[in-house]
């Protein structure tokens, strides 16, 4: 598939099931977003851990009242409800199954909530010459639970999940330089070597993704990854959530460069 498909198109083809796997490097020039649903009575509550913590939870987008599948600002014709490859369904913090559309679960009740994503910055980095491995590899992005904790907002607390690209150290340094500009996707890099520093234990076999290959004189660099809100809702135990399976995001028509800090 041409990976320069508009983001509406791309919806499009999700939306009918042509399309099911990660998003990474499609719709290229676009935000894509991570995804959390929950019932209004969580809304508030979540929306202050986002603001507490924004690297790993940079909100970007909104339902304007529960209920509504629609957030008109980030796209055409965009439904929540069907518009990304895979759902993870949440029952009182345990995940009960993926699933392509959640038509069928939907309830008026619902708030959603958009936060920005690596892969916006992973653009950023390739057009700058950098390697990105996931992308060259065509796996998804490696993601790893840390010791890192986040701040604590009613009954939402979290450890924090990170995402990883390994880098020569040069790269590593032009990396924070090019991420800082977008902090409304994850912005810098929050650590980079030691993974056993942040309580990564086996740099081999992240939580969720796809594992990497690391060579001899790279080290691993890693970002506030976007999947920390669903480790959230495992300890918040809301009755009902609904997320993106990691990897596979929100395409909106939000330009990259909209984000992007001079």
């Amino acid at each position: 598939m041409d990976q320069h498909i508009t983001p509406l198109e791309l919806r499009q083809l999700i939306r009918a099931g042509e399309f099911t796997t990660n998003t990474s490097g499609y719709a290229r020039g676009f935000v894509q977003g991570n995804l959390c649903i929950l019932p209004a009575d969580y809304a508030g509550e979540f929306l202050q851990f986002c603001t507490f913590n924004p690297k790993p939870c940079p909100l970007i987008g909104m339902s304007s009242s529960p209920g509504d599948f629609t957030i008109p600002r980030l796209g055409l014709d965009l439904d929540l409800r069907s518009d990304v490859p895979s759902y993870r369904v949440f029952e009182h913090g345990e995940l009960v199954g993926e699933v392509p559309d959640v038509s069928e679960f939907w309830r008026d009740d619902l708030v959603a909530f958009v936060l920005g994503c690596s892969f916006s910055f992973e653009e950023a980095l390739i057009d700058d010459g950098l390697e990105v491995r996931n992308v060259t590899e065509g796996v998804n992005v490696p993601m790893y639970r840390t010791d890192i904790d986040c701040e604590t907002a009613g009954r939402f607390s979290s450890k924090m999940v990170v995402s990883m690209r390994p880098m020569i150290p040069g790269d590593a340094i032009r990396a924070i330089q090019i991420c800082s500009r977008f902090p409304a996707v994850h912005g810098a890099p929050v650590h980079f070597g030691d993974p056993k520093k942040i309580g990564i234990r086996d740099i081999k076999k992240p939580e969720f993704g796809d594992a990497v290959t690391i060579r001899a004189d790279e080290v691993p660099v890693f970002w506030a990854c976007g999947v920390t809100p669903q480790v959230a809702v495992e300890q918040a135990r809301p009755p009902f959530c609904i997320t993106h399976s990691p990897g596979c995001m929100l395409v909106t028509d939000l330009p990259n460069s909209h984000l992007a800090v001079l």
